[in-house]
């Protein structure tokens, strides 16, 4: 009973590690940063590409090996929305860490990143969408949890 609640507990860990990331990311992301906001912008993105691995990780392991079993999360719609949701939120930061990832090559030579008029409305309106997605996600986990659907 205390593996469950220690692999709970590193799940729930991670899961508030990808939506403080992303909540960062929007706060942090302005059309004119400064070096110092990229290179913070770039760690949270680090922060939230393995915070996410970590959720599917210790998600994974609760839902084959502890908690309810397999058979009761794959039988509950709001399960399979969950997943789907979140690979939809990791699907869309795809674009956003390709050109935070691109931002290294001037970060590492002290130089402030180029943020087109076009690439900051694009990604302030993915980091939005991807933190919908996020609250979508915690709602369904509700639901899930609860057996609706089942």
């Amino acid at each position: 009973m205390i593996i469950n609640s220690i692999v709970a507990f590193f799940y729930f860990l991670a899961a508030f590690g990808v939506v403080s990331a992303v909540v960062y990311e929007k706060v942090t992301f302005k059309k004119e940063l400064t070096l110092v906001d990229a290179k913070r912008i770039q760690q949270a993105d680090m922060v939230y590409g393995l915070s996410a691995a970590l959720v599917l990780i210790f998600g994974f392991i609760r839902v084959f090996f502890l908690e309810k079993g397999s058979g009761f999360y794959w039988s509950s719609p709001f399960f399979i929305l969950k997943l789907t949701m979140f690979f939809s939120v990791g699907v869309l930061s795809i674009y956003p860490t390709v050109k935070i990832v691109k931002w290294q090559r001037s970060t590492y030579k002290g130089k402030i990143p180029i943020v087109t008029d076009r690439e900051y409305k694009l990604i302030s309106r993915i980091l939005t969408f991807e933190l919908i997605g996020l609250v979508l996600t915690v709602l369904c986990a509700s639901l899930m949890a609860k057996g609706i659907g089942y």
